[in-house]
C-alpha cells in the first residue's frame, strides 16, 4: 500500500531551496580550488553576489515585464478607474518591495554564520519593507482622489474624500508602531496595549484632525457644502468657489483669485451663505431700490394721461378714472419686466413701495434673472435699471438725488 506523500510547508520548502544555493556555493568554492581562511570570505562574496543579483532581477522583471504589462491591461479596457489606481506610480511603488523581499529571504542564507549580523540587516530590511509599503498605500490613497475630477463633489464622494484623509492617517500611524516593533524587538500588537496609557496625548496631537472630521461629516452629511460651491463668509474674507475640502482645511478660491483657507470646524460653529440653491433654481435674485421724491408723486392730470398713450405705455380705457403717477409708474414697471426674455416670470416679481423714509418714498425691484453667471447678470441687470431709470420722467417723477451742498443736512 502506498503511503501518502507528507505534505511541505513554505517554511520547508524556503529551507530546501536555501539549502540547494548554499551548497551549490560550496561546490563552487570548492571548484575554484579555495582553501583556509580565504574560503569564508570567498563564499560570503559569492552569497552576497547571489542576493544582490536576485533581487536585480526580481526589479528588473517587474520593471520590464510586470509594469509594461499591466499598463497595457488597463489601456486596453474601456473603465478609467483601473487607469488611475493602476498608475505607473502605483506599480513603480510596488516594484521598491519586491527586491526588499528578496533580499530579506535570502538574508539567513548569506550570513548563517553571522546572527548578529543577520539579525541587524534583517531588521533594516524589515523596516525598509514596512516604509515602502506604507508608501504604495499612500499612492494608491492617492490615486483614489484622483477619481475625483468633478467640478462639483456629492456627499458620498465628499465622505470617501474624507475617508482617504483617515487612511492616510491611519497608514502612517501603524507604519509608525511596525517600525519602532521592529527596531525595539517587540510584537507590534504589545505596543498597541501600551498605547491606552498615551492616548490622552494622542487626543490633543489629532484634536484639530479629529474636529476637522466630525465638522466635514456635519458639513457633507447635512449637505451644506461641497466641492464647487459659491460661498460667502464675512468674517473669513470669502466670497468665492470652493476648491477643495479636507480634515483640517476648506480652500476657497475668491472671484478676485485670492485663494483663503477656513477651519471646518469654523463654518459649522458660524454662519456661512451658500449660493448653490440659487445656482441650481431657475433665476438668479433682483433686489432694486429706487427713492422717489415726494414733490413729484401727484394726481395724474389729462396731459400727463394722453402723454402716456401717446407713448404706447398704457391705452385710454386702462386710464379712465383717477390715478397717481406714482401707481401708474409701477404698473407700467411690472409689466415691463414681466415680458421681458431675460426674466423668469415663474418666479417672484413685483414692485413694491417699502416705508417713507427722509430721502424719498423707496420703490423695490423685485425679480429673477434666468441667467445666474455674474458678468452677464450683471449687464442684464444694468439694462433693465437703464430702461426705468430712463422712463421715470415719462411719468412726471424725479429720483432722489443728495447734491454735494446738502450733505450733512
Amino acid at each position: 500500500m502506498n503511503q501518502p506523500l507528507l505534505a511541505i510547508s513554505p517554511t520547508q520548502d524556503r529551507v530546501m531551496v536555501l539549502d540547494y544555493v548554499r551548497d551549490y556555493v560550496e561546490r563552487i568554492v570548492g571548484l575554484m580550488g579555495v582553501h583556509g581562511s580565504a574560503v569564508h570570505v570567498v563564499r560570503h562574496v559569492l552569497l552576497v553576489g547571489v542576493a544582490v543579483l536576485a533581487a536585480w532581477l526580481a526589479e528588473l522583471f517587474c520593471r520590464k515585464v510586470v509594469l509594461p504589462a499591466v499598463l497595457r491591461l488597463t489601456a486596453h479596457t474601456r473603465a478609467k478607474w483601473d487607469d488611475i489606481i493602476f498608475s505607473r506610480t502605483v506599480i513603480v511603488s510596488a516594484c521598491h518591495i519586491i527586491p526588499a523581499v528578496v533580499v530579506w529571504l535570502l538574508l539567513p542564507l548569506v550570513f548563517y554564520q553571522y546572527a548578529l549580523v543577520e539579525e541587524l540587516l534583517s531588521r533594516a530590511t524589515a523596516v525598509y519593507i514596512v516604509v515602502m509599503t506604507a508608501r504604495l498605500a499612500l499612492a494608491v490613497i492617492d490615486a483614489l482622489h484622483a477619481l475625483d475630477t468633478g467640478h462639483r463633489r456629492t456627499s458620498a464622494q465628499q465622505y470617501f474624500h474624507s475617508l482617504c484623509g483617515v487612511l492616510k492617517i491611519f497608514v502612517v500611524f501603524v507604519a509608525v508602531i511596525v517600525v519602532t516593533a521592529i527596531v525595539i524587538g517587540r510584537s507590534p500588537l504589545s505596543l498597541l496595549a501600551g498605547l491606552g496609557a498615551t492616548s490622552a496625548v494622542m487626543m490633543l496631537v489629532f484634536k484639530d484632525t479629529i474636529s476637522g472630521l466630525v465638522a466635514g461629516v456635519r458639513l457633507t452629511s447635512n449637505n451644506m457644502l461641497h466641492k464647487g460651491d459659491w460661498i460667502t463668509f464675512d468674517k473669513a474674507g470669502i466670497n468665492g468657489v470652493v476648491e477643495e475640502m479636507s480634515l483640517t482645511t476648506v480652500k476657497v478660491r475668491n472671484f478676485d483669485n485670492t485663494i483663503v483657507t477656513v477651519a471646518p470646524t469654523t463654518l459649522v460653529s458660524d454662519s456661512f451663505q451658500n449660493w448653490k440653491g440659487m445656482q441650481q433654481s431657475g433665476g438668479r435674485r433682483v433686489k432694486r431700490v429706487l427713492y422717489f421724491d415726494f414733490h413729484s408723486i401727484a394726481v395724474a392730470d389729462d396731459a400727463l394721461k394722453r402723454h402716456l398713450v401717446e407713448q404706447g405705455m398704457f391705452t385710454d380705457k386702462e386710464l379712465t378714472g383717477r390715478h397717481v403717477n406714482m401707481t401708474l409708474f409701477r404698473q407700467y414697471a411690472e409689466r415691463y419686466i414681466m415680458h421681458l426674455e431675460e426674466v423668469n416670470p415663474e418666479m417672484t416679481l413685483m414692485v413694491r413701495q417699502l416705508e417713507a423714509t427722509t430721502t424719498g418714498l423707496p420703490v423695490e425691484f423685485y425679480f429673477f434673472l434666468r441667467e445666474k453667471a455674474w458678468v452677464t447678470y450683471e449687464h442684464q441687470l444694468a439694462d433693465i435699471m437703464d430702461s426705468i431709470y430712463a422712463v421715470v420722467p415719462e411719468f412726471g417723477l424725479r429720483i432722489y438725488q443728495q447734491y454735494p451742498d446738502q450733505a450733512g443736512v
